[in-house]
């Protein structure tokens, strides 16, 4: 409970003025209600009795009628205005911690990212998230509003008819009502966090259905995958169901415990009444306050229900908080530092729990115009030792140093405009070639971006289909692998890094392109010190014939 207390003062904090007149509404609409009935059924049972009595003609019914209408009109008023507040202050609260969690993980160091899935993660955070908006509407405010109704009922029926009735009503309805959601919290925790894993799995499996299609169909097990969805959403169902049924039993727990209220108010105020103690009309008071009174549990059927899925998302939310603790804003790049030298001395690195190093003893020094070639067999550590170049990975031994300092220990804006990466695996994002490129230098201008795409030969193909306004769908479909690669690559070289690390940069081109895209990163960076990590020959004679160095790993 103790993170549902966390992420409650969390939306609470976040508009505490709106939050204050919300609840403050949201106890005028309860009491509006229980006033509204009770006002009502004094006023037809006292001039029902006044009619008996021959009074009528005196009897004043104006002003509980128009007690009665201005109660109606001001329920309604504050109902709409307790949703305007709460639900405004409470959406923008979540859609603020959305956007929190987000850059946390934005944050985290680059293994960490490496190893989550994207899909998923995305997933989770807007259910978890989803599932909070409970917090706030469906437990924290039904409950405060309620309890404080409770106590001023209690209060004005014990002034108004008697404290013996206003005692029976308390007791009944707080007492019964608080067991029957105790009971349906403990019954439906489990089912919801069953339902919520369950659309989790759904989601998952339906979004890898859609993406691996076609795999799935040339590997024969299309109908397994689509199994799996079904299994997914057949579990979230029961799940969902079970909760519902738990949902209806507390809500024939509630009604009986408001009939047995409303019973023994009815027959205490009868008693009383023949007694002389009470007026009939004050009984009928209490009898029909105590119908409305039923009223204030019904927010909190739902909240309960939801429960176990609420305090589960509380807790991911709180825990990612937590690691978000030491998190600091990254600083606006300074000024480039005029060619700077990367160092690697006797560099080494290893998994964690891996017994052997992937690299070890590994040492480069480049600085201006310089070119390196690192060769060598798959798996052979090419890959890692670019990322520890990069400062992506930290060594396990020896020192990764760029201009003097560590990698470890320069600024993350300023390493980035300094360093640049191609890395074996490149994403493109979904959006026209132009805005790619401005991922990586949003003040490029289209006459650059243009000489980029030159040298890299990907113009060429690129003009019959819009040029730098060609539309491009989720990882780049719409282009050859060849000619995503050398988008890629255009989208390192138009920052113009002063180390640049391209990993197989001709992965899928023929000799001839694969030679003009090399001479091509020497023209758009022609002082950048270079080191790619080759597979191609083509790749290998082009660092000898440019005068570089080739390096068996």
């Amino acid at each position: 409970m103790r993170w549902l207390w966390r992420i409650y003062r969390l939306l609470w904090r976040a508009d505490r003025v709106a939050m204050r007149r919300g609840l403050a509404l949201s106890v005028a609409v309860l009491v509006a209600g229980a006033a509204l009935l009770g006002l009502s059924g004094w006023f037809i049972t006292a001039a029902a009795a006044a009619g008996l009595a021959g009074t009528g003609a005196v009897f004043d019914v104006f002003r509980p009628s128009a007690g009665v209408r201005f109660l109606a009109l001001g329920r309604t008023a504050a109902r709409y205005g307790e949703r305007i507040l709460t639900h405004d202050a409470t959406l923008r609260a979540l859609a603020n911690l959305r956007v929190r969690l987000l850059r946390g993980i934005a944050a985290r160091p680059w293994r960490q990212l490496m190893r989550m899935r994207g899909s998923q993660a995305l997933n989770r955070i807007v259910a978890d998230v989803d599932a909070l908006d409970g917090v706030m509407l469906r437990l924290a405010i039904p409950l405060l509003a309620g309890a404080a109704t409770l106590a001023l009922a209690a209060m004005t029926l014990a002034w108004l008819v008697t404290p013996v009735i206003a005692l029976w009503i308390v007791g009944v309805l707080g007492f019964g009502g608080a067991a029957a959601l105790g009971v349906a919290a403990r019954r439906t925790r489990r089912a919801a966090r069953r339902a919520e894993a369950a659309m989790q799995a759904l989601r998952t499996r339906s979004m890898d259905l859609m993406r691996a299609k076609t795999d799935l169909v040339m590997h024969g097990v299309l109908d397994r995958a689509q199994a799996n969805v079904h299994d997914a959403a057949g579990r979230m169902e029961l799940a969902r169901a079970e909760v519902d049924r738990a949902e209806q039993s507390t809500a024939l727990a509630l009604a009986l415990s408001a009939v047995l209220a409303a019973t023994g108010t009815l027959g205490l105020g009868a008693s009383l009444a023949q007694s002389g103690i009470l007026t009939p009309a004050q009984a009928a008071l209490g009898f029909f306050a105590t119908l409305a009174l039923a009223e204030i549990f019904g927010p909190l059927r739902r909240g309960m229900a939801d429960l176990g899925r609420m305090m589960d998302a509380a807790r991911r939310v709180g825990r990612q908080l937590d690691d978000q603790g030491g998190a600091t804003r990254a600083a606006a790049p300074k000024s480039r530092t005029a060619q700077p030298r990367l160092r690697l001395q006797d560099v080494g690195w290893r998994e964690d729990t891996a017994c052997a190093a992937v690299v070890s003893g590994i040492s480069l020094d480049v600085g201006a115009g310089d070119t390196i070639a690192l060769t060598g067999p798959s798996g052979c550590g090419k890959s890692t030792i670019l990322h520890l170049a990069a400062g992506l990975l930290h060594p396990a031994e020896g020192r990764a140093q760029l201009d003097g300092r560590d990698l470890a220990d320069w600024d993350e804006a300023d390493l980035r405009a300094e360093v640049g990466l191609l890395a074996q695996r490149s994403v493109l994002t979904r959006g026209t070639v132009e805005s790619i490129l401005h991922l990586a230098m949003p003040e490029a201008d289209p006459g650059d971006m243009r000489r980029v795409l030159d040298a890299v030969a990907l113009w060429p193909a690129l003009a019959p289909r819009g040029g730098l306004q060609a539309e491009l769908a989720e990882t780049g479909t719409g282009l050859s692998g060849g000619e995503a690669r050398r988008l890629a690559l255009a989208r390192v070289l138009i920052r113009r890094p002063a180390i640049l690390l391209l990993d197989e940069p001709t992965t899928g081109l023929d000799g001839e392109t694969a030679r003009t895209v090399l001479e091509g990163i020497r023209v758009i960076c022609p002082h950048s010190a270079l080191i790619l990590a080759a597979h191609s020959p083509v790749e290998t004679k082009w660092v000898r014939t440019a005068g570089g160095v080739i390096l068996a790993i």
